[in-house]
């Protein structure tokens, strides 16, 4: 894989700009937010997210600005001034995407399964990547990591090296965003038009053979139109 994946726009820029929703290429707060909420995210971790990671990165896109911007827009352009320390290096000074510093993570920290990172292997990773006195970079790795495993971990607890590769390019949060929209779908497919009655409302004498006649998700039960008979 070329460490420049893209050559209009790199890997760093394809990480954030899900959450450009409007795609002007700069993400508000609100925007921020959205996006959360859009991976399937709480009100409460959304919120943070969008506090915590606008108030962060924003002075840092507006080079030459001395006064900061109320607002906390963060420029997608100058996503790589944005960058860290204390990170995995995965993402050069550039915003590209770096397949041996990737690669590394699991064959250093990876001793449970060769694919997957458990909660004990993802801190032993974090902590490091600390360089000296770098606080910021501390809480900001800490914080970013944490959050990918609360949202991205599987049922036995793993945080898969695909997720790990798809959060990085962005790729997983559209996939994400996805499987939100098609469960509620499908949770709202066979939804009641109306509540049903406390008490059994008689109806008009039915046949039992007649009841496939019934339309789909009616609130009467087949079993309740035999019992009329």
């Amino acid at each position: 894989m070329n460490a420049a994946i893209d050559n209009d726009q790199n890997v760093l820029q394809k990480h954030v700009a899900f959450f450009d929703r409007n795609n002007d290429g700069v993400i508000y707060p609100w925007e921020t937010f959205q996006g959360f909420r859009a991976i399937g995210s709480g009100i409460l971790l959304s919120s943070f997210a969008a506090v915590f990671i606008n108030v962060g990165l924003s002075g840092k896109t507006r080079p030459g600005k001395k006064c900061p911007n109320l607002l906390f827009p963060i420029f997608i352009e100058n996503i790589k001034m944005a960058k860290h320390g204390s990170d995995s290096g995965v993402y050069d000074a550039h915003g590209r995407f770096v397949p041996s510093k990737f690669e590394e993570i699991f064959h250093k920290y990876a001793r449970t399964h060769p694919d997957a990172l458990t909660t004990d292997e993802l801190n032993e990773f974090v902590k490091g990547n600390r360089e000296p006195k770098d606080y910021a970079g501390w809480i900001g790795g800490l914080s970013e990591w944490k959050i990918l495993y609360y949202l991205g971990k599987d049922k036995n607890g793993l945080l898969k090296k695909d997720t790990i590769r798809a959060v990085y390019d962005g790729s997983l949060f559209e996939k994400m965003a996805a499987e939100k929209i098609n469960k509620s779908k499908k949770k709202h497919r066979c939804r009641p038009i109306f509540p049903l009655p406390h008490r059994v409302v008689q109806l008009p004498h039915y046949h039992h053979e007649d009841a496939h006649f019934l339309p789909p998700c009616s609130t009467v039960e087949a079993r309740t139109v035999k019992s009329l008979e």
